[in-house]
């Protein structure tokens, strides 16, 4: 049995790429294939990968997927300096828990490889029963950070669904 794989069948997961460009099909999503690689490994049924271009459709898609009561929503894109990187300004209303540690282990992470992962504005938490988490919009980001989800996620969505073992 899978760590993220509970008794009452795989967990739900969703993906949303923030890209403006990759939604008007002027170039090809490249991260959500890598999250939806990392979803299926650890177990999660996912939902196909919505791609929408940045600021509020970003918003409209993480509500549309909570709706769905997924274990886990993961980002990519939009939490840069740009005008349009509005992805966190999208999810920090939507989250009743943060998980600040997530993020700066995530950035740390990033930053042993480049300064500019210091740069990255994205949020970590809960809305509801479902982990939300930002990634950056590179696929070089995107491994790195789910590379440090790897060790915890299971715990996380046990934790979630309060069947750790206590």
């Amino acid at each position: 049995m899978n760590a993220c794989e509970p008794h009452h069948g795989p967990r739900k997961a969703g993906v949303v790429i923030a890209s403006t460009r990759a939604a008007a099909g002027l170039y090809p999503d490249e991260t959500g294939p890598v999250i939806q690689d990392w979803l299926t490994e650890h177990g999660f049924a996912a939902f196909p990968t919505m791609v929408v271009p940045d600021g509020e459709p970003v918003g409209a898609a993480l509500r549309a997927l909570l709706t769905q009561d997924p274990a886990v929503v993961i980002t990519s894109g939009g939490t840069g300096l740009s005008a349009d990187d509005r992805t966190p300004e999208m999810t920090l209303p939507l989250l009743d828990r943060h998980i600040p540690g997530l993020m700066e282990g995530i950035r740390r992470a990033g930053a042993a490889k480049t300064p500019l992962a210091m740069l990255s504005r994205g949020h970590a938490g809960v809305s509801g029963k479902t982990f939300i988490i930002n990634l950056p919009g590179s696929p070089k980001g995107v491994m790195d950070g789910l590379a440090v989800l790897d060790p915890v996620i299971g715990h996380l969505c046990e934790q979630m669904e309060g069947s750790h073992g206590h």
